[in-house]
């Protein structure tokens, strides 16, 4: 960075410290996972994780999560065998949430992609996927198996 012209009025002891730095919110805004939705029946709609994500982003020492539906925020439980081979979230609002922005399977899409996002501790932003969200998710992270 000494060698740019625009820099050479510096002296070179000069410490640079106006360049903007990338704090731990705005990464982990950037970061997100894309999982599916999954029903279990009618009236009964979760999410599908994918085993990769769960290991990825949920310590097998917490039993609950935040889930950040829009203006609604929702603790859901997370079953034992979540972190072995069940890697599911199930909760009555979840489905409702998921149902009223119908994001709930199709016949003619039986997966609906999603983007979980960590927002902190044990919390995450679930939001619908647009396009070009989808294609970056899925170079960097694989989508949930």
């Amino acid at each position: 960075m000494r060698n740019c012209p625009h820099n050479s009025h510096l002296p070179s002891h000069f410490p640079v410290t106006w360049l903007p730095r990338l704090t731990l919110t705005k990464a982990a805004e950037q970061v997100h996972m894309v999982v599916k939705t999954h029903s279990k029946g009618r009236g009964l709609t979760g999410l599908h994780v994918g085993a990769s994500n769960v290991r990825r982003y949920f310590p097998k020492n917490i039993s609950v999560i935040e889930l950040q539906l829009d203006h609604l925020h929702i603790q859901c439980g997370l079953k034992p065998g979540f972190w072995d081979g069940e890697p599911e979230i199930f909760d009555p609002r979840l489905c409702a949430w998921l149902e009223a922005k119908n994001l709930r399977p199709q016949p003619t899409q039986p997966d609906v992609p999603l983007a979980l996002i960590p927002a902190g501790d044990n919390s995450f932003r679930l939001r619908p996927v647009v396009p070009n969200d989808r294609d970056r998710a899925r170079t960097a992270f694989p989508p949930a198996a």
